[in-house]
């Protein structure tokens, strides 16, 4: 059975706290929120949640290989029923408020049979939809008998596609048990990497902490009361962190590991995170929706090289773009073709530096910059902006131009008064020996809102 392994580390930890949810640490409860101030949640009462989901679907009659939307952020009922869902081999597609494409349309997408909404509250509703799911893909995995999951890509570049993964497949990697730590979830129900994160605090005895929100004070807040050992989050976050001053509000001695990804590191805000946690350890992580999240290891907490793969996956690079073949890769895109090449490696789309077996992630062939002749990375430009004085965000990217083909482009968030002619003859100055003139923003502009998604990752 899909979760059997869980159930019995469930038993086996019955006694340990499992997930602690819906504790706002102090911060604004938003309006029309209705949560519990603070719940615990032990492995065994988690255990007794997953066995009640399992007899609802039955008293529902929810068939086997079923197509669920599952509309939630992480609680105790929405992890319960993801379980019970999976064990009920069912296929579930993972949707959350902060998705930009509207929940209709990704619900036709996926060919949603039944949708679960569960809201802030943590209360549940069921119904069917009437449609009858057709895609070849998923009647792959119904001929396997096999529990599915859904998850769209974030679709910053264009429409969201919807990536079709086998569960089976996935949840290998969590049967090594590993050491039980206390852990944020910061990243979303519908990512990849929050689920993996889940699952991997679930598989091995440890705590998982939901906060309210993913704003700095709470989560400051939260790893303070919690004695978190492990965040996972963005550059993005933790840049911002540094700069709200919100650790030395909060005890952030608990921290033992950072893990970052989603977005290229830049290498200054690195470099201040170390000097001012020298005792935590900065772990680059590195993943996609179409494979899962691969194990990493970083040169050293202050290095941007790391290594990338472990059982189950390869690497190779090709015309200095990185590929990848995992043995847990999605089957396909619902509504895409899926970017394998003939031999089945998977074009990931990010540039890379390679030095022996480390890599160097440089950012996305996508938004590379074509200035004249010459590439610009806009990875490299912002992480020389975001070390001036009084920079809280910068986003690069190219503009198309008639004479040169492309020139950059930066937008500013300031913590500064100055006017956009004052910042600009600053900037030019301040870059004249940091970057290559064709690598200097030509067009810039000031910006009051914030240069960051929901997710906390840099918008363009």
């Amino acid at each position: 059975m899909a979760i059997e392994f869980l159930l019995e580390r469930f038993d086996q930890t019955k006694d340990a706290e499992a997930l602690i949810w819906g504790d706002s640490y102090g911060a604004l409860v938003p309006a029309g929120t209705q949560c519990v101030r603070y719940r615990s949640v032990l492995y065994s009462e988690l255990g007794q949640l997953v066995k009640f989901w399992q007899e609802r679907l039955q008293k529902e009659v929810v068939p086997k290989g079923a197509v669920i939307a599952l509309e939630a952020d992480f609680s105790p009922n929405s992890v319960a029923l993801l379980l019970s869902l999976l064990q009920h081999n069912c296929i579930v597609a993972l949707l959350t408020a902060e998705m930009k494409t509207s929940r209709d349309e990704l619900r036709q997408i996926a060919e949603v049979e039944w949708i679960i909404k569960v809201g802030l509250d943590d209360n549940v509703s069921i119904e069917q939809t009437g449609t009858q799911a057709r895609h070849e893909l998923l009647h792959q995995l119904r001929d396997r008998q096999h529990p599915g999951l859904i998850i769209f890509t974030s679709g910053s570049t264009g429409k969201s596609k919807a990536a079709v993964h086998d569960f089976i497949l996935m949840q290998e990697k969590f049967q090594t048990v590993r050491p039980a730590q206390r852990t944020l979830l910061f990243l979303l129900f519908d990512h990849i990497g929050g689920i993996n994160t889940l699952l991997h605090v679930l598989a091995n005895g440890g705590c998982a902490v939901i906060p309210l929100d993913h704003s700095p004070e709470t989560v400051a807040a939260a790893i303070a009361k919690h004695r978190i050992q492990v965040l996972p989050t963005s550059p993005t976050f933790l840049n911002l962190l540094l700069l709200g001053g919100v650790h030395q509000r909060y005890d952030l001695s608990s921290l033992e590991i950072v893990t970052y990804g989603t977005e290229v590191m830049p290498e200054s805000v690195l470099s201040n995170l170390n000097q001012l946690f020298p005792n935590i350890r900065f772990h680059q992580t590195y993943g996609l929706t179409e494979l899962g999240i691969m194990r990493s290891k970083s040169r050293s907490s202050d290095s941007l090289w790391f290594k990338v793969g472990g059982e189950g996956y390869e690497t190779r690079i090709v015309n200095g773009m990185l590929e990848i073949q995992a043995k847990s890769a999605m089957l396909g895109y619902l509504n895409a073709p899926a970017p394998f090449t003939p031999d089945g490696w998977y074009m990931t789309g990010d540039l890379v530096e390679i030095d022996g077996d480390w890599l160097k992630i440089l950012g996305r062939k996508s938004e590379l910059i074509n200035v004249g002749g010459q590439k610009v990375y806009p990875a490299e430009v912002e992480n020389v902006l975001q070390t001036m004085e009084g920079v809280l965000e910068v986003s690069v990217k190219g503009e198309a131009n008639p004479i040169t083909g492309n020139i950059v482009t930066a937008k500013v968030r300031l913590t500064t008064d100055e006017s956009l002619r004052e910042f600009r003859i600053r900037l030019r100055a301040f870059c004249q020996d940091k970057l290559e003139s064709y690598k200097i923003p030509v067009r810039v502009m000031l910006v009051k809102e914030k240069l960051h998604s929901d997710r906390f990752k840099k918008t363009h």
